[in-house]
């Protein structure tokens, strides 16, 4: 329906990385022809999906009159969809090999505002569906064969229906979105271009202007003073933007709830949670069960501060590695130890992962203009996924190159079970599909490990993907549901006290009051640092997604083959059902607290094996 719009061009899993290449490295890239030969040959299909928008608006008058008649207006419908979001995908990947290019600037532009437009000549649909009816609806499916691909997404419509406005009301809430996802470009225009950041100058003399880039690979420093002059100069210049970034967020949060009661949800987690069908229990759970495992994350930090031999932990402290390793993994031995790492997923997983690696589908190596991060792009239904990666060379690019293409296979299978309507995946279970892929690397480089050093190394690699996984993600999903609580409770959000409601949190889940280590002044900022603050309740999903796959892993390593079969009946199952019930299916409850069991003892396990090992 409509709102599947906005599900369009998903870059599933940014991630932030190194932008820097080595020079000389020649350039991996992607082969676009698979979707378009040539840019002309994009601009005459833009041409023609303009004309078929434009066609969906004449489907109104008898929608809906017949089985036969609703199956050949969906079926122009979600042609016309399918062939936008390859469109899209065009789009988004010539722009980000260099963002710098005026002419992908201007195709972006132009997705953008058809985008729009799609949207709004196509917001009477889900209105014209409610009108027919429940009982209609299931008498047209029985009755026409060509509306099972719909299924889904006809009875998702019927399960939302309290929630829809008339069409008038529905034009003028696709209108709003220019004015509710401004400040999100806001606070875009604000971190990325306003701010100017500070040169400082570190203990070899040398000096650094702290970016948010240069942030991210200094404050793993071995230096300890050269952290905190990071730290201090970093969230010093977010603290003078405190009032801006404050009045910017708190926007944010009051469009959300607008549209939350605009559309009949007593809160904006509700409303959130709704899009997906998930029980708020499975929010509510994971906040409680981190919450009552804290203790594991203390002794974590407790670890790092022995190893570290550091009596007085600071945040800046958490960023540097356990043990000091260089690491040189090329985009070819990437390939090689994929495809050796995921074999336990089995022979059919990893002939899709085969063909993947040999095809032209990566822009690989860093580049002045292009985008920073990782990205699986699943949008061309007809083709098959992208994946835009920065290969530095080393373990967090390997890391990072099993996540994405984990993506990848995951949309391989997808595409190949369902039809185009029941193949894009929920977040919920896209984030298992990549990070059972870094769990099983894990595992695969601490058992060939060559020193004791070496092993080390990738424990401590492991204890920090839990750490930033499973622990930070779920303290911004707190964070952001407390936000829109108070808010939805008529209390006022400033900077200030979203500053101070970020340093109950930081105290909380660091032990600060219980000496673990100290949370200083104004790391308290950080809140302003994370952009995930505008994707609405979304970064929850990373760690239900990290305890999800811990519990899969650690059933089938064990040699629970049915357990590794239903996983990949999660993966083939794509969009065909809800991401709770296809889960459920598989014997995983998120709404349990054994869902969360696993990754705990995985973590518990790690430490054991690192306290072994320095014990020897």
């Amino acid at each position: 329906m409509p709102r599947s719009l906005t599900i369009a061009l998903t870059l599933v899993c940014l991630i932030l990385t190194s932008t820097s290449q080595a020079e000389d490295q020649p350039q991996i890239r992607w082969d676009l022809s698979d979707l378009y030969a040539s840019d002309a040959a994009w601009e005459q299909a833009y041409i023609d999906i303009e004309k078929r928008v434009d066609e969906i608006a004449g489907l109104k008058q008898g929608f809906t009159a017949t089985p036969e008649r609703l199956a050949d207006n969906l079926d122009q419908f979600y042609a016309a969809v399918k062939d936008f979001w390859r469109l899209g995908v065009y789009s988004n990947l010539t722009r980000d090999e260099d963002q710098r290019v005026a002419a992908s600037q201007e195709r972006s532009a132009k997705m953008r505002a058809l985008g729009t437009k799609f949207s709004e000549i196509s917001s009477w649909i889900d209105p014209s569906l409610i009108a027919l009816g429940e009982e209609k609806l299931e008498a047209y499916m029985k009755a026409e064969t060509r509306l099972a691909p719909y299924d889904q997404n006809i009875r998702d419509t019927l399960r939302l229906a309290p929630h829809y406005l008339d069409e008038k009301g529905e034009e003028i809430l696709a209108s709003a979105s220019a004015i509710t996802n401004s400040p999100t470009e806001i606070y875009q225009m604000i971190a990325n271009a306003d701010i100017p950041w500070p040169e400082i100058e570190l203990t070899d003399g040398s000096k650094v202007t702290v970016t948010q880039a240069a942030y991210t690979a200094a404050r793993s420093n071995p230096n300890r003073d050269d952290r905190k002059k990071v730290f201090d100069a970093f969230f010093g210049k977010w603290k003078d933007f405190e009032d801006s970034l404050g009045a910017t967020l708190n926007t944010e949060v009051q469009a959300n709830i607008f549209q939350a009661k605009a559309r009949n949800y007593e809160s904006v987690l509700e409303w959130q949670l709704a899009q997906e069908n998930l029980p708020e229990d499975v929010y509510r759970e994971l906040v409680k069960q981190v919450n009552a495992n804290l203790p594991t994350l203390h002794r974590y930090f407790k670890l790092r501060g022995r190893i570290l031999e550091l009596d007085d932990l600071r945040y800046y402290d958490i960023y540097p590695p356990l043990v000091e390793m260089d690491t040189d993994f090329s985009f070819e031995a990437s390939n090689k130890i994929a495809l050796e790492v995921l074999q336990p997923l089995g022979e059919e997983y990893n002939k899709h992962l085969a063909t993947a690696l040999s095809s032209n589908w990566a822009h690989v190596y860093p580049q002045e203009g292009k985008r920073s991060g990782a990205y699986m792009n699943p949008g061309a239904y007809d083709v098959h996924p992208y994946v835009l990666l920065n290969h530095n060379d080393d373990y967090n690019s390997l890391s990072t190159h099993l996540h994405e293409w984990g993506h990848a296979v995951h949309t391989m299978l997808a595409k190949r079970e369902q039809p185009f309507t029941k193949a894009f995946y929920s977040t919920f279970t896209a984030e298992m599909a990549s990070t059972i892929n870094e769990i099983l690397l894990e595992e695969h480089l601490i058992a060939n490990a060559q020193s004791k050093e070496e092993r080390l190394f990738y424990l401590g690699q492991a204890l920090e993907s839990i750490r930033g996984t499973f622990f930070r993600q779920t303290m911004f999903a707190e964070f952001e549901l407390a936000i829109h609580e108070a808010a939805e409770a008529g209390k006022p959000l400033t900077g200030a006290i979203f500053s101070q409601m970020y340093d109950e949190l930081l105290k909380k889940y660091h032990g600060h009051e219980q000496g673990v280590m100290k949370i200083d002044e104004p790391y308290n900022m950080e809140w302003a640092y994370i952009p995930h603050f505008y994707y609405d309740m979304y970064v929850f999903q990373y760690a239900t997604s990290i305890s999800g796959a811990a519990w899969f892993a650690e059933k089938f390593l064990a040699g629970d083959d049915k357990v590794r079969d239903d996983f990949l009946q999660v993966l083939k199952a794509g969009g065909s059902d809800y991401a709770y019930n296809i889960l459920s299916k598989a014997g995983l409850d998120m709404a349990a607290p054994d869902a969360y069991q696993a990754i705990i003892r995985r973590m518990e396990n790690i430490m054991d094996r690192i306290e072994a090992l320095l014990d020897e």
